[in-house]
């Protein structure tokens, strides 16, 4: 009989919860073309349709000696080390909030130039992410 009440309550516990792990996509990439030799920004939409927290743990890009996370609260714009990509949830880089910042870059892009760059992540494989070079005042309708 005990058996029976254990197996149950696995049974029913199992029913309640989304064991999925994370399921990443990227939409409205872009970077505005920069203005300085050394730097520039990078913004998309991170989402997860999966039922795990997933997080962000890095971004590398061949046009850049480097490629950091960002967001600005406060006003004030401070580097992360990770971001949390929530379950069932989305992350938007925009301007004035979480962005990329590329450093050292190793050539400007121009517009119609695209970079790619590859996402990095706790738990699932990374993504590679096509990034168009918009002009430097672009605003997407997205508003991101």
């Amino acid at each position: 009989m005990a058996a029976a009440v254990t197996a149950s309550a696995l049974l029913l516990a199992g029913c309640g919860s989304d064991d999925s792990g994370p399921e990443l996509s990227v939409s409205g990439a872009y970077m505005p073309q920069p203005v300085s030799d050394s730097m520039a920004a990078g913004f998309l939409t991170l989402a997860n349709d999966g039922g795990t927290q997933d997080e962000l743990t890095s971004v590398t890009s061949d046009i850049a000696g480097a490629v950091t996370l960002h967001e600005t609260v406060d006003s004030a714009m401070r580097e992360v080390t990770e971001l949390p990509v929530p379950a069932d949830g989305q992350v938007v880089f925009k301007s004035g909030g979480t962005h990329l910042m590329f450093e050292k870059l190793k050539r400007k892009p121009k517009e119609g130039d695209t970079v790619s760059v590859v996402l990095h992540f706790a738990d699932s494989d990374p993504v590679t992410v096509d990034m168009p070079v918009k002009p430097a005042t672009y605003t997407p309708m997205t508003g991101h």
